[in-house]
């Protein structure tokens, strides 16, 4: 993960990471624990946007020298509406808190955890500004669309499209498996080509 980051690094002055996750609270979110503290441990100066969540009900939190910032969601999604109004206020309030990050310990890479697909809008917009996006791939959301509801359709095809543009948008991408780096290559490729 180290080498993903050090183009992002300049030179002479502590290299700082953004991680963006909205299914679960940190650090109860083990897996990004983990590699918010290997970061850590490799010199990086490291920050998380994260939901709120039962332990962890406090906006912001310095635990082990990484800071942590949490946002409320309105409420826990059932259904596609749900979702939507989920989704919509985790990205809003990522957004604002990442400005909030920038403007107060800076980042120069933000690391981006899905679910769900949306989070390249912030990390497109913060690439304008000279920042790198990595997309760390911890779900199909297509499929877990799939799998919830029981049908294809729209919704589905839009889940397509919105990971499509997560993988076009990032610098790097990580794949959980290789079963993911195949999804990966298979479906931005053949999105190319259409």
């Amino acid at each position: 993960m180290r080498g993903a980051f050090s183009a992002a690094a300049g030179a002479g002055r502590a290299r700082r990471v953004l991680i963006l996750v909205e299914n679960l609270p940190s650090p109860f979110d083990r897996r990004v624990w983990q590699e918010a503290c290997t970061l850590r441990d490799a010199g990086y100066v490291v920050s998380i946007i994260c939901p709120t969540g039962p332990g962890c009900e406090e906006h912001f939190a310095a635990l082990d020298g990484i800071h942590i910032f949490r946002y409320r969601l309105p409420l826990e999604a059932s259904g596609a509406l749900g979702y939507a109004l989920e989704y919509a206020v985790a990205l809003a309030a990522s957004f604002v808190l990442a400005w909030r990050v920038l403007l107060t310990r800076g980042f120069d890479v933000i690391h981006a955890c899905n679910p769900p697909d949306l989070l390249f809008l912030i990390g497109g917009f913060f690439k304008l500004l000279g920042k790198k996006f990595l997309f760390d791939h911890h779900d199909l959301c297509p499929e877990l669309y799939e799998a919830k509801f029981g049908r294809r359709g729209l919704l589905y095809r839009l889940m397509l499209w919105l990971e499509y543009w997560t993988f076009r948008t990032a610098d790097v991408s990580i794949a959980t498996n290789e079963s993911y780096r195949q999804v990966a290559i298979e479906r931005r490729m053949r999105a190319m080509l259409d």
